[in-house]
């Protein structure tokens, strides 16, 4: 059972990308030592693509066996494969073309043009199917990763839209998203919660509503980010602009 939120807060947002790369390097090498291989789910958004380029700029990323790691995604923007602005497209600029993964290990959601053509809802079922193919319904994620929205969604969770409400599928279609795209595919709460590790990521002013909301206690569907937590650790990595409105914060 996932023990209470832990907060870290940093003193800006590029301090927080090193430490959060560093701390992801530490547990991706721990599980690797242990099982043999590790998987993570990443996250788009200017701090989840901040942490990649600062994985990738760390002298440490060696210690990781890229070829031992598997990829996954919280979340996509339905649109074309190589869109500039899917988030496989931003990861695979900021890291993964430059370190030596097994293409068969990197799971990307599907794009709008792929197998599934436009049809966002098979898409959607046919990553829970890989994700399946995986584990039980979904992988043991170690390390499962989570921007946070100034409304407080997480991965395309958005507040009381039905795809919060979502217990039984582990991946969903979304065609009302209230910010550009409207339409993507997203891990539901369920596949969320099955992670060891949830890590929530925020930074900025425009971030301390959220992170003052969400960990305040008040949850339901209109704070998705409180829903979000892991069944060992749910960590919260924050710069001191989003930690403003929480009480009485300590930096790093």
């Amino acid at each position: 059972m996932s023990t209470a939120p832990r907060v870290v807060v940093h003193r800006d947002k590029e301090l927080m990308a090193q430490a959060a790369a560093a701390r992801l390097i530490t547990r991706i090498v721990d599980a690797q030592a242990t099982r043999g291989e590790a998987s993570v789910v990443l996250t788009g958004g200017r701090n989840g693509n901040g942490l990649l380029a600062a994985l990738a700029a760390a002298p440490a990323r060696d210690a990781v066996d890229w070829s031992r790691l598997d990829l996954w995604w919280g979340d996509e923007r339905f649109l074309p494969e190589g869109d500039p602005d899917r988030n496989v497209t931003q990861a695979r600029e900021a890291l993964l073309d430059a370190v030596p993964l097994d293409p068969k290990r990197v799971h990307a959601m599907p794009a709008s043009d792929g197998p599934h053509g436009p049809d966002v809802d098979a898409a959607a079922a046919a990553y829970a199917e890989e994700l399946a193919a995986a584990g039980d319904p979904v992988p043991a994620f170690d390390v499962l990763m989570l921007g946070v929205g100034p409304d407080t969604h997480v991965a395309s969770l958005f507040p009381g839209l039905p795809a919060v409400r979502e217990t039984e599928r582990t991946v969903v279609g979304v065609q009302d998203a209230p910010k550009p795209p409207p339409t993507r595919t997203t891990l539901t709460l369920p596949a969320i919660r099955a992670a060891r590790e949830v890590w929530l990521l925020a930074a900025g002013e425009d971030k301390a509503e959220a992170a003052a909301t969400a960990l305040s206690g008040t949850d339901g569907p209109r704070v998705p980010a409180a829903l979000a937590t892991g069944r060992t650790h749910t960590l919260w990595l924050l710069d001191r602009a989003a930690a403003s409105q929480l009480p009485g914060p300590s930096g790093v």
